[in-house]
């Protein structure tokens, strides 16, 4: 244990706690729109900063170096790649989500394809997020573990604690502006971590690559395409309709912002991505025999790297995966309050009430996702578990949305039903012939999307745009 570790991880908590409690206030956060979109006044910087730490988290600092360390940094771009190849999708279309703006992404689907679809993709989002947020719990306890005596398992009480703090009190203000200070941190420490790693701990690029083993020079990393592919989908699938995305978008200042945002979200992945798999792969050269979920943690805590960087890049870690289960906690939290509580019970709300009830899902989600992470022994595990949940079943469906306007809602029920029924069964198989799950429910969810549209269409297909035109001619018709 180091003391200057320990300092620096205890300054960071405390500046984390300062921030939520900083934006908990009652002038700050007064509404339930307060709450969810930060009053769609955040700096674009920030904005940045929050796609980023949002989508960075435990799954890229720990399951991506993991990856990392077992294949090499070849193989991991295609593990990687799935973060830009979104991004880049998002752009096209993220003016269009900020014009559609929604508390959660199953309103937006009942909004073209009905509330059965609406009720299914709650379950399912909600099924995801608390996976999600589970295994930065479990990547939170491995940082506090390699830094204090705690163990894991008590590291992770912690984190879920602080995680859980952050969502409760400011929403998305005090999480957006956790995530930008943490993406400062992280992104400044594994730029200035990475030469100092490949150049004086391993002695230059030569006996970098040289000492890696040999399938981890090649392209493939000793993988088969098929298998790369099976990694590199549930990154791409959930980037695309991940609702914390959509919800930010939602929050930016106009839809001109929200495109930029994303411009900066794309340029800026890049400082996070190239570096984990470099120095995670890296890990292999000067540590050959530890857990490869500990890559990275273990360069800043084994005295590879100056006290005060290691420190800051073991607090930058933590800062990632923190602000990462804030956003996912306070987003699944978003469907129990408005797909659950308000659409299908039905309960009357103001917003006073709104607001109270959303701080209480937060709470009880925390309390499952802590509970459902004792039952995965990785993250890596973890993580591909819930994204390929979420990205088979609501990815399809949302991108017709925007793209597809024959796409019925027979189509996109059995897609999502089924999406989920093969993808839970398939990991129950144990993944037989070691085919990643993704490979064979994301066939099945498209053809049952494209095949069931056809087969049984809406009696008139019509676009979003047209959708939300009719509803709001109806509702100002009956206002007159």
């Amino acid at each position: 244990m180091q003391t200057v570790h320990v300092t620096i991880l205890v300054l960071y908590l405390l500046l984390m706690v300062g921030i939520g409690a900083w934006f908990s206030r009652t002038k700050v956060v007064a509404t339930a729109d307060d709450y969810v979109f930060a009053g769609r006044d955040l700096p674009r910087p920030v904005m940045i900063g929050t796609l980023l730490a949002t989508w960075v988290g435990s799954g890229t600092i720990i399951g991506g170096a993991s990856f990392a360390y077992r294949y090499g940094p070849l193989a991991s771009i295609f593990f990687l790649a799935g973060t830009p190849v979104g991004i880049v999708a998002l752009y096209y279309i993220a003016k269009r989500i900020r014009r559609h703006s929604t508390y959660t992404v199953p309103e937006l689907l009942e909004k073209r394809y009905g509330l059965s679809v609406r009720i299914v993709a709650a379950l399912i989002t909600l099924l995801a997020y608390v996976g999600i947020t589970a295994y930065q719990y479990t990547g939170g306890g491995y940082i506090i573990s390699v830094i204090t005596p705690l163990s894991p398992e008590a590291g992770a009480i912690v984190v879920a604690i602080l995680v859980t703090f952050l969502a409760f009190g400011g929403g998305l203000k005090s999480v957006a502006w956790s995530d930008f200070v943490s993406a400062l941190v992280i992104v400044f420490s594994l730029v200035i971590a990475l030469p100092l790693i490949l150049g004086k701990d391993i002695g230059g690029m030569s006996d970098y690559w040289s000492g890696m083993p040999e399938t981890h020079r090649s392209l493939s990393g000793g993988l088969a395409p098929i298998e790369l592919l099976g990694f590199f989908l549930p990154l791409f699938l959930l980037i695309l309709a991940d609702q914390n995305m959509y919800q930010r978008l939602g929050a930016s200042r106009d839809e001109a912002e929200a495109r930029k945002s994303t411009a900066g979200f794309f340029f800026s992945s890049f400082l996070v991505t190239v570096p984990v798999a470099l120095l995670g792969s890296a890990a292999v050269v000067l540590m050959p025999d530890i857990q490869p979920d500990t890559a990275i943690l273990s360069l800043a805590g084994e005295f590879y790297l100056p006290t005060v960087l290691g420190g800051l890049l073991l607090a930058g870690a933590l800062a990632f995966i923190i602000t990462t289960g804030s956003s996912f906690q306070l987003s699944g939290a978003g469907n129990v309050v408005y797909d659950v509580a308000q659409r299908m019970l039905g309960v009357e709300m103001d917003d006073r009430k709104r607001l109270w009830i959303h701080r209480l899902s937060v709470l009880g989600i925390g309390l499952v996702a802590y509970v459902l992470g004792r039952f995965f022994p990785t993250v890596l595990e973890l993580q591909l578990y819930s994204y390929t949940v979420y990205g088979v079943a609501i990815a399809p469906p949302v991108l017709a949305i925007f793209l597809w306007r024959r796409a019925s809602k027979a189509g996109v029920l059995t897609s999502m039903i089924l999406g989920v029924v093969v993808t839970i069964t398939w990991e129950q198989l144990g993944q037989p012939g070691g085919v990643n799950s993704v490979l064979v429910s994301l066939p099945v969810a498209l053809v049952a999307l494209f095949v069931v549209s056809l087969a049984v269409p809406d009696k008139e297909p019509r676009s979003l745009d047209e959708e939300i035109a009719d509803a709001e001619g109806a509702e100002s018709a009956s206002e007159a």
